[in-house]
This record gives C-alpha cells, sequence and structure tokens, in this order.
C-alpha cells in the first residue's frame, strides 16, 4: 500500500499522523526516565524519517531560525570548559535533536493539528498518571499529594495545566465538535481532577492565570488593530500597576495561603540564593550546561540532602533564568532571553496588529505555558518546554 507524502507532511492533511507524532512525543517527555532509551528513540522515529520523506519542505532554510540555534549551540560548546564534559556532551546533543525535532514539526503542523494531538497527548500522559500513579509525602511542607507517574506534583500539575488549556483552545477558539468535542470534555475532567489532586499552587494559579488573559486578549482581538493596542497599553499599564500593589499589600501571602503555602515557596526562595551564589563563580560562560548538578560534586550533594531528594537527580533551582545563569553564564542567559523574548513580542505584535484570527492568539497562549515551565522547570519538563518555544514560531 502507498501512503501519499501530503497525509504525513503538508500542513493541514496530516491530522492522523499529526496527532499520534505528538501523543508519542508528550509520553515520551514525561516518562521516557521510566521507559529509557527505546521511547527516546520513539520519539525521534516519528519526525526525523520525514526528513527523507520532503527534505525541501521538512528542513526549509535553517539560516533563518539561527535565533532559535543560538542557545542550543552555546550549550554544546559550553562542553570545552565544562566541570564534567561527558555530562555537557550528552545533555548538549540531546538539546539539539529536540530542537531540531521542533523545527521539522513546526513546519508540517498546522495549529489545529498541534491543538489536537496537544490535547490527546496531555491526556494520555494524565490517564497513565491516575494508572499506575503514587502518593508522596513532602517534609519541606508535610503535606501528602498525588503526584501520579511523576516524581514531583509540579510536574503532574503541569501537564494537567497543558490539557486544560489546550483542551479550551480546541472547543472554544477552534470551535472543535463532535467526537472531538467529547475528548476534550473527558481530558479537561482528567485534568482538573489531577490539578487538585496534585495540590499544586504553581499550576492551578498558572492555569487561571492564563485563562483569565486568554479571555481577556479575545475580546481585543474583536476591536480594530489601532483601539486593540491603545487598550492593551492602558491594561498593560493598570496590569503592572495592580501586581506591584498586591505584592505590597500581602495579597501574594494570602493567595499562597490558601494552598498551605507561604512566600518563601517551600524553600525556593532559598534555593534562588544559592543558585545565584553558584552563578557568581562563573558569571561570564558557567560551569558548563547541565554541569552542576552531578553526582559527587559537593554543592548539589549538599543541596539534595538538604531538600531530601534521595535519588540525587531531577533537581534544579526552580528557575530557568537562575538555572541558565549557573549553567552558560551571562552568555547563555542573554541567548535564551532573547529568545524567549522574540517568541513573546512575536506573538504579542500579531495578537495586535492582525486581523480576527485564533492562530496568533492561540500560540501566544502556549506561549505563555512554556514560560511557566521555564520559570520554575524540570528537567523532564524540559524537553517540552523547549518544543513549545521553538515551534511558536510556525512559518506562516
Amino acid at each position: 500500500m502507498k501512503i501519499a507524502k501530503a497525509s504525513l507532511v503538508t500542513p493541514g492533511e496530516n491530522l492522523v499522523y499529526g496527532v499520534f507524532a505528538l501523543m508519542v512525543s508528550y509520553f515520551v517527555f514525561a516518562y521516557s526516565g521510566r521507559f529509557g532509551q527505546v521511547s527516546i528513540l520513539l520519539y525521534y522515529a516519528v519526525w526525523l524519517p520525514l526528513v527523507l520523506i520532503d527534505y525541501r519542505r521538512v528542513l526549509g532554510n535553517y539560516g533563518k531560525y539561527i535565533w532559535i540555534f543560538a542557545f542550543t549551540v552555546f550549550a554544546c560548546l559550553s562542553v570545552f570548559w565544562s566541570a564534567s564534559p561527558g555530562t555537557t556532551t550528552r545533555a548538549g546533543l540531546q538539546y539539539l535533536s529536540h530542537v531540531i525535532c521542533a523545527l521539522i514539526a513546526m513546519r508540517v503542523l498546522d495549529i489545529k493539528t498541534l491543538t489536537l494531538g496537544s490535547v490527546a497527548g496531555a491526556g494520555l500522559v494524565l490517564l497513565y498518571s491516575l494508572l499506575f500513579g503514587v502518593y508522596h509525602f513532602d517534609p519541606l511542607d508535610g503535606t501528602v499529594s498525588f503526584v501520579g507517574a511523576f516524581a514531583s506534583k509540579n510536574q503532574l500539575g503541569f501537564y494537567a495545566s497543558l490539557a486544560v488549556v489546550f483542551s479550551f483552545a480546541a472547543v472554544v477558539m477552534l470551535g472543535q465538535r463532535g467526537l472531538w468535542l467529547a475528548v476534550c470534555g473527558v481530558v479537561g475532567v482528567i485534568a482538573a481532577y489531577c490539578l487538585h489532586a496534585s495540590q499544586s499552587a504553581t499550576s492551578v494559579l498558572t492555569t487561571v492565570a492564563v485563562l483569565g488573559i486568554t479571555i481577556g486578549m479575545r475580546m481585543f482581538s474583536l476591536l480594530p488593530p489601532k483601539s486593540r493596542k491603545l487598550l492593551f497599553i492602558a491594561a498593560a499599564v493598570f496590569g503592572v500597576i495592580t501586581v506591584i500593589s498586591a505584592v505590597y499589600g500581602g495579597a501574594i501571602d494570602s493567595v499562597l495561603g490558601v494552598f498551605g503555602k507561604d512566600s518563601t515557596l517551600t524553600g525556593r526562595t532559598y534555593l534562588w540564593q544559592q543558585g545565584i551564589e553558584a552563578a557568581m563563580a562563573s558569571p561570564v560562560i558557567g560551569v558548563g550546561y547541565q554541569a552542576y548538578w552531578v553526582q559527587g560534586f559537593s554543592e548539589p550533594e549538599r543541596l539534595w540532602e538538604e531538600f531530601f531528594i534521595g535519588s540525587r537527580s531531577g533537581f534544579h533551582f526552580h528557575n530557568t533564568f537562575i538555572e541558565a545563569m549557573v549553567e552558560t553564564g551571562g552568555i547563555g542567559l542573554f541567548l535564551l532571553t532573547g529568545l524567549l523574548l522574540a517568541c513573546l513580542f512575536g506573538h504579542l505584535k500579531r495578537v495586535l496588529s492582525e486581523s480576527e484570527s485564533s492562530e496568533p492568539l492561540v500560540l501566544f497562549r502556549y506561549f505563555r505555558l512554556a514560560v511557566r515551565s521555564r520559570l520554575c522547570r524540570n528537567r523532564r519538563d524540559i524537553s517540552l518546554s523547549d518544543r513549545l518555544v521553538s515551534a511558536l514560531r510556525r512559518r506562516r
């Protein structure tokens, strides 16, 4: 049987394959630590062979994506001064391969396929966690929460947030009905339960904030572009003033108190302080990509012990900018921040300038979630985050 190229590599005509590929990708991103190298090879197998089918369409001109590759290339080059060259080499090549796969996906998926595939993928991840998940006791805040098949409730909460946002986008913004309406409804219910069971304040607050911003931006999109921009400027100024007032008025402590947290974020502020001190040891080029959290090094061993991390792995500073500064120094931080800002302002410009369209608004939402995973990232979350950040600049 001969399969048409369009059913695999043409945006809008490859819905079935695109949804399948995204389901595989989400599952591997979430559970590659459980299933090992076989799962990672399966992820590569759904994207890289597309190059052999139609390399012109799938690859395109990578010269225009130098700004996406900049941080990745620098991370790979950090092997030359890395405190753990072997770790940096492996992590750098994995990171580079993820970006390549993301750019392939960017060229072969349209917004509908990306959204529905993400609903199915995030739903599969949550379903597996419900079937094989466990509860963990957190010695820092004394709570017991459902972590699913992950090592952290924040990881489960992140995928639940993705499921809620993608389901909302599919039904409300893309107008999906019939079978997909039912699928989005089931996935949304599962995601809401996982958010509740995980007790992840970060995930709940981020989900509410993203949905709120989306509704507001949706209202903007109904206005003429000129009025849209003026209203956005006014809303941005008011928002900044409100946030500053909330910070100094103690509103943050009140909100966190609802979730049984306090302003120290159960040790994160202390962890950030330790990260800043570590970054000052090599402020320009860092210690090497992923070369800080290495078993046998004195500082990470101390932090693992203080935070009761018996596995001595999968830990981080819970802040991408601090993590980037420690691993790749000021240069890496500049390149990474430039990537995030380019995505932010690129999509914001489309939302404020283009005629009514769901695509820029949906992509802007996805970027907000990607930034959330960046700000409080987990090693196993980073693959999905990087993939989304890269895919946000989809070629029109």
